[in-house]
């Protein structure tokens, strides 16, 4: 019997490394040939260009101002503010919170000198080395820790190995590998900081049950501070994530949680509103900046005034937006119908006994609709515009960890026939293939959405 068991697991591993090696295999090679349009750069929106915009300023002028680097062949990015440097003279700037660009700008800087290679004279080279340290490796770490979740959390050979396949081949995690941007850090970061807490938990009941048992290490609480909130860093609406996560931690261990869980949370706060200083001598970031008489966004040859066109008018009717954000043409639900499989585990986890599997499904609901009811009811017309060109509605991807943890419980439970293992398969190829369509340039409509045009 337990070489029985041993067998199976060694097996799963193989399967497990299977899926990862080949999920991680096929976004290096995207990575690898990235090629904008024009063929200048391997960017593929304005988007992933501004943040690459600040990225070479601070390296190759040492300013947070793009004015030079916005003039090269394919650099140029809507996604720029424009107002008065401490030199009294108008520049331009990313519109990007500017932590996530400085602490890559010190990998550039590393690069450059030990290569002698820059972003104006080899940018190819430099940004795909820059990626694949960048997303691929994380990316490699989440779908890493959520194997040995699957192996940890799950029951059956079938549920375990269908949780890894989900996590490497079937979200917009794996999409967006190729390309630079804020949401794979927030949600690994989020992965990350919910790992910490659960191991918390654990030795928290260990030692109860167990008085010789140590109490958690400080580490679990510092990397789950920094995690926590490099997590609302890149990601503004995981906020409230940090906010349940930090609540949670204080609940476990009070002290622990004042000594080392909230500066190192305090760390990643400060040097958000540091940066953001320094870049834009003001403590706020530049989507703060949008009011009358202090609009940077509004400046001759603006495309936020006067130039916005399709998605970017964004959507009058909040019913209609609220219906292509969850099943219509950008559907969290509709375009990863796993996703459908997750809400089910939520009320199957929110009927476990284990109060940790309650409170998680119970977060990873509130988060939701929290988000939802945000984007929809007090967002204005011109914000509703599901995330701009985009193959998914991207400002849900931080959550995708909590989602692909509540497959636990229904994966198994999908095991128990061929009809339902069938059913799964089926949501999951559909998952796989709203992923694979836009590989090639994640900053696309959804398939879905471009079927009706």
């Amino acid at each position: 019997m337990i070489d029985q068991e041993d067998g199976c697991r060694t097996f799963r591993h193989s399967v497990y490394a299977l899926l990862i090696l080949s999920s991680l295999t096929t976004m290096t090679a995207r990575v690898l040939s990235a090629q904008s349009r024009d063929g200048h750069t391997p960017f593929f929106s304005a988007n992933d260009r501004s943040r690459w915009s600040t990225i070479s300023a601070l390296v190759d002028d040492g300013t947070y101002s793009i004015d030079r680097v916005r003039k090269r062949p394919g650099w140029q990015s809507i996604d720029m503010v424009q107002h008065r440097g401490r030199d009294g003279e108008l520049h331009f700037y990313s519109s990007k919170p500017p932590l996530y660009p400085t602490l890559l700008a010190g990998e550039y800087w590393l690069i450059r000198q030990l290569t002698n290679a820059t972003f104006e004279h080899f940018p190819f080279g430099v940004a795909r080395t820059m990626l694949i340290i960048t997303n691929i490796l994380p990316m490699g770490l989440f779908l890493i820790l959520t194997a040995m979740l699957a192996e940890h959390l799950g029951e059956t050979d079938f549920g375990r190995v269908f949780l890894v396949a989900a996590a490497a081949w079937g979200t917009f995690l794996t999409t967006f590998a190729s390309t630079l941007n804020n949401h794979t850090p927030a949600a690994i970061s989020v992965l990350v900081a919910t790992l910490c807490v659960a191991r918390i938990w654990q030795q928290r009941d260990e030692s109860e049950l167990d008085a010789n048992q140590s109490r958690p290490s400080a580490w679990l609480f510092i990397v789950a501070g920094v995690a926590g909130g490099f997590a609302a860093a890149n990601d503004l609406p995981a906020l409230s994530f940090t906010t349940l996560l930090s609540l949670t931690v204080w609940w476990l261990f009070p002290r622990p949680t004042l000594v080392w869980f909230v500066p190192a949370l305090l760390f990643v706060a400060i040097a958000f509103f540091v940066t953001n200083y320094i870049a834009h001598d003001s403590w706020l970031p530049p989507y703060a900046h949008r009011q009358p008489g202090d609009n940077w966004y509004n400046f001759p040859g603006s495309y936020w005034y006067g130039s916005r066109k399709g998605v970017d008018l964004g959507e009058p009717s909040q019913m209609k937006y609220l219906f292509h954000m969850l099943v219509g043409h950008h559907g969290f639900f509709s375009l990863t119908p796993i996703w459908l499989l997750s809400l089910a585990g939520i009320l199957m986890a929110l009927r476990k006994s284990d109060p940790r599997w309650r409170l998680l499904a119970a977060v990873t609901l509130l988060l939701f609709i929290v988000c939802v009811t945000y984007y929809t009811g007090f967002r204005p017309q011109r914000d509703r515009n599901f995330g701009g060109v985009t193959s998914g509605f991207r400002w849900l991807f931080w959550q995708i960890p909590l989602w692909l943890l509540m497959l636990v419980p229904v994966a198994d439970w999908l095991s128990e026939t061929q009809r339902r293992k069938a059913f799964g398969l089926l949501l999951l190829a559909v998952s796989t293939l709203s992923a694979a369509i836009p590989a090639a340039n994640p900053w696309s409509h959804p398939w879905i959405y471009q079927i009706g045009q």
